[in-house]
């Protein structure tokens, strides 16, 4: 419904006299006083107007939709302007946004790390408006709950090599260079996204253990499974599950001869107890490309391929990153 207001300009209050009239008698009365709005403008000005459309919001979602302990999550936001770019903050971790011109939206893959206790965490955004206008940075935050996921506790009793549970000084001196190694390499974060599209299985085979058993060696308790067992023979080909660039391809005292991707944000996977291989640091590859060959190298009962997917230092469910469908 239209509304309209009566605008009145160069007001001034003036004084009118009434034309003196007569008494019954005949006699003049005294004329009286009246206090008017005299309006000096050519006309009245009325101004129709409909009543102000609200204002544009964010939309900010998350897949899954319930979000628990060790699951990657893609964040897509579609803001209410254009924007040049979209940052963000999440869990204490910086975030960058891909913008997808298809749908409109800004999306990011991140993650929620195994231990992270129930609650509400917001992720805060931050984006560069496309126009020249004051102010130019919007800031946008959106609270969303996190809830305990309880993950099969599968005690897996493995024996493995006296070196592996209770290492000499000269091994736990190679141990300490593989950990020197993981820690340059492995808390990279590449601001570009290389990853595109859906990730996919980097082998055809059954699975031998998932994320977050609880695994037992030499009767000794390690700490949760990261990752994700493929049951294959020695030499069966390994293929990258995304997109990405050659982080690291070299043997490491408990993953023997392994490979890193980086897949760009902050995103990596990770391919264990590999007999050859395929790639070497620095090259980049497509998803579904061969880079090496299942074995058993490393702290191994006997060949197997162990994946496990890293973001930002977090690791996460491998098994539940190759269900998203992904721009």
């Amino acid at each position: 419904m239209l509304r309209c207001r009566v605008m009145l300009s160069n007001q001034k209050n003036l004084t009118w006299r009434q034309p003196p009239r007569l008494s019954r008698k005949g006699e003049a009365r005294r004329p009286r006083k009246y206090s008017v709005l005299f309006v000096l403008s050519t006309a009245i000005i009325f101004s129709c107007f409909a009543p102000p459309a609200p204002a544009a919001t964010w939309t900010v979602r998350a897949q899954p939709t319930r979000l628990v302990n060790g699951v990657p999550v893609l964040f897509q936001v579609k803001p209410p302007v254009k924007l040049a770019s979209l940052s963000g903050a999440w869990l204490d971790h910086h975030v960058n946004f891909t913008y997808d011109a298809r749908t409109k939206t800004w999306f990011a893959l991140v993650g929620i790390g195994f231990e992270k206790n129930p609650g509400r965490y917001a992720l805060e955004l931050s984006g560069e408006r496309m126009v020249k206008t004051t102010p130019k940075t919007m800031t946008f935050a959106h609270t969303f709950v996190i809830a305990h996921k309880q993950y099969p506790q599968i005690k897996v009793e493995l024996t493995v090599e006296k070196k592996f549970t209770e290492p000499s000084p000269e091994q736990q001196q190679q141990i300490a260079e593989g950990v020197k190694i993981k820690d340059d390499y492995l808390n990279r974060v590449t601001p570009e996204r290389e990853w595109d599209g859906k990730f996919a299985a980097p082998a055809d085979a059954p699975i031998s253990d998932v994320y977050g058993s609880q695994r037992i060696f030499n009767g000794k308790a390690q700490r949760p499974h990261y990752g994700l067992d493929f049951r294959v023979p020695a030499g069966t080909p390994v293929a990258a599950m995304n997109s990405g660039t050659v982080l690291l391809a070299r043997f490491l005292y408990f993953e023997g001869n392994c490979v890193v991707i980086d897949h760009g944000q902050g995103l990596l996977t990770l391919y264990f107890h590999l007999s050859e291989f395929k790639v070497k640091d620095g090259e980049s590859v497509k998803r579904g490309q061969e880079i090496g060959l299942s074995g058993g190298t490393g702290r191994a009962t006997g060949p197997h391929l162990h994946v496990a997917v890293r973001w930002q230092g977090i690791y996460l469910d491998p098994a539940r990153l190759l269900q998203m469908p992904l721009p």
